[in-house]
């Protein structure tokens, strides 16, 4: 690596990837939880490894699906809650290894996410059903409780050893054993066998305020990345940062009677607002038993393929513009240099108008559609484009390029600011009055 490099530049850069939530659950297709949600007997919850035969699971085909849809990186879940691991863990016979696969199944996703240029990430849960501990308290069985840890060092261990160069290691179920883990210890481990991996720093040691003698909280370590689940909202700590979402309508893992799968529309949406905020989005899919994906979630990648590639400009590599104005009427916002990208998402006809842009505009383009001539006038903060058709271009999200004389900048509006301070009040009620 040159000197100077950014070593984790690449996530700011591919700002989308595919999230995957799969395992022996994934053969009941009621969610990634239902062994303890619904109550399943254990003993017979495990019995699922002999029958997790994979028929249809193709990694290279999963990466493909990916790259296709335009996502930059993937995040496999190697074990989630219910303890079974895609992977060879050491010691240890709930996994794909051991059981009906027969075969390092992680061995097979990294090697498919490499040969198809994708960032390879790693999500691995702290949480396993498998010892008793978790349920009955860190104080019930000491050495229960260290039989635990001691195996999700060891994974850890072997993830990071086993699969040449991984970019994330994405944590999960810090709770309720919270610093039980050693997070401290973790971190280190990770740090000596893949120094060049980024780290789910919030999901390893716990969000600030509540946990703060930390290296992530402190943000005294290069690496790290915050992640906000369900809902898009950033870090208190400084660090680059992802929205994780679902493409359906509850759990992560394969629901088979979820009807509600999002259109392509609303995810585009999602992405919008997430870019926008200054995020990445990691998009959640849960494969079938089988291994092979529904139907619906087909037609969504084959969606979201088709507007990432129309407008990639806007998307890779930008930063969120969403701060610049105050209010934002018409969608979301991305930023490159001296460009600023409108994601339209409520359409204004044929002529558009956005106030708060201080720049004068050198031109104006509607992304994928080099046909439509568009003319810019302005009125001191007003800016009208005109030449647009009545109709949206794009169904889903228009995005819409200004070209600017200097990098964005937003008008002065001084002492109209409505949540600013505001020495003289009668100021903004004249112009509210005008």
């Amino acid at each position: 690596m040159a000197d100077g490099e950014d070593r984790y530049g690449w996530f700011n850069e591919a700002k989308f990837g595919m999230f995957l939530h799969w395992g022996i659950y994934s053969l009941l297709g009621q969610g990634e939880q239902v062994m303890f949600r619904g109550h399943l007997v254990p003993s017979e919850y495990r019995k699922l490894a002999d029958e997790f035969t994979v028929p249809n699971f193709d990694a290279r085909e999963w990466a493909a699906l990916a790259r296709a849809a335009g996502m930059r990186y993937m995040v496999l879940t190697s074990k989630h809650h219910d303890g079974y691991c895609l992977f060879d863990s050491p010691g240890w016979q709930f996994d794909a290894p051991n059981t009906a696969p027969g075969r390092d199944l992680i061995a097979e996703y990294v090697e498919a996410c490499r040969e198809y240029g994708l960032r390879v990430g790693i999500y691995y849960s702290l949480q396993d059903w498998c010892f008793p501990v978790m349920f009955e308290g860190e104080d019930a069985d000491p050495d229960d409780l260290e039989e635990l840890v001691q195996k999700v060092h060891r994974d850890i261990e072997a993830l990071c050893s086993n699969y040449g160069r991984i970019d994330l290691m994405w944590f999960d179920g810090r709770w309720p054993l919270d610093d039980a883990w050693r997070p401290l210890e973790i971190d280190d481990m990770i740090r000596e066998l893949q120094p060049d991996a980024m780290i789910t720093g919030d999901r390893l040691y716990g969000r600030p305020p509540q946990f703060t003698d930390n290296p992530f909280a402190r943000n005294e370590r290069p690496g790290y990345i915050a992640s906000s689940e369900r809902r898009i909202q950033a870090s208190e700590v400084p660090v680059p940062w992802e929205v994780c979402e679902i493409n359906q309508h509850r759990w992560w893992g394969y629901v088979k009677w979820d009807g509600h799968y999002r259109s392509t529309t609303e995810l585009v949406y999602l992405m919008a607002e997430s870019l926008g905020q200054g995020a990445n989005l990691l998009l959640n899919f849960g494969p079938k038993g089988d291994g092979s994906f529904p139907d619906r979630a087909l037609q969504q990648l084959a969606g979201l393929g088709r507007f990432t590639d129309v407008n990639a400009e806007a998307i890779y590599g930008t930063t969120g513009a969403n701060d610049l104005f105050e209010h934002l009427v018409f969608g979301d916002m991305t930023r490159r240099g001296e460009t600023l990208y409108l994601w339209v998402k409520y359409w204004q006809g044929e002529t558009f108008h956005v106030a708060g842009l201080a720049n004068d505009v050198r031109g104006a383009r509607v992304l994928g559609h080099d046909d439509i001539d568009v003319t810019v006038d302005r009125d001191g903060e007003h800016l009208f484009l005109h030449g647009l058709p009545e109709a949206p271009p794009d169904p889903d999200c228009t995005v819409i390029a200004l070209d600017l004389d200097g990098e964005p900048r937003a008008y002065d509006w001084g002492q109209y600011r409505l949540h600013g301070h505001t020495p003289d009040p009668s100021v903004w009620l004249d112009w509210i009055r005008s």
